[in-house]
C-alpha cells in the first residue's frame, strides 16, 4: 500500500472516530453519563492519533480541511437522522459550501497527495 493510500486511510478512519466521538458527546448528556463520556474521549484520542498519521504524508492544512469538512457534513447528517435536529436553509447552504470546498481541494489541488 502506498504512503498516500495509507495517509488517506488513516484520515478516513480519523474522521470516523471524530464523528463517533461527537455523536457520543451528545449522548454523554453534558458528561453526566460515564459510558458515553469515556467512549467519546477514546474516540477523540484515536481520531487525533490517526490524524497525526495522515500528517506524515499530507500537509496540515489539507488534512485539517478534509477532516473538519467531512466531519461537519457527516455529523450534520447524524444530527438530523439520529437526533431529529432540523437544519434550516442557511445551514444547508453552508454545508453545501463545505462539500464544494472538499471537492475543489480534491479535484484541483496539487497539495492533496493524490
Amino acid at each position: 500500500m502506498s504512503v498516500s493510500t495509507m495517509a488517506y486511510a488513516a484520515l478516513g478512519t480519523a474522521i470516523a472516530f471524530e464523528v463517533a466521538g461527537t455523536t457520543l458527546l451528545q449522548k454523554s448528556e453534558q458528561f453526566t453519563r460515564a459510558g458515553p463520556t469515556l467512549a467519546m474521549a477514546a474516540c477523540y484520542a484515536a481520531a487525533f492519533f490517526l490524524m497525526s498519521v495522515a500528517l506524515r504524508a499530507m500537509p496540515l492544512g489539507v488534512v485539517y480541511a478534509i477532516w473538519s469538512g467531512v466531519g461537519i457534513i457527516v455529523t450534520a447528517i447524524i444530527g438530523a437522522t439520529l437526533f431529529k435536529q432540523a437544519l434550516d436553509l442557511p445551514a444547508m447552504v453552508g454545508i453545501g459550501l463545505i462539500v464544494c470546498e472538499v471537492v475543489v481541494m480534491q479535484a484541483f489541488s496539487a497539495t492533496t497527495g493524490h
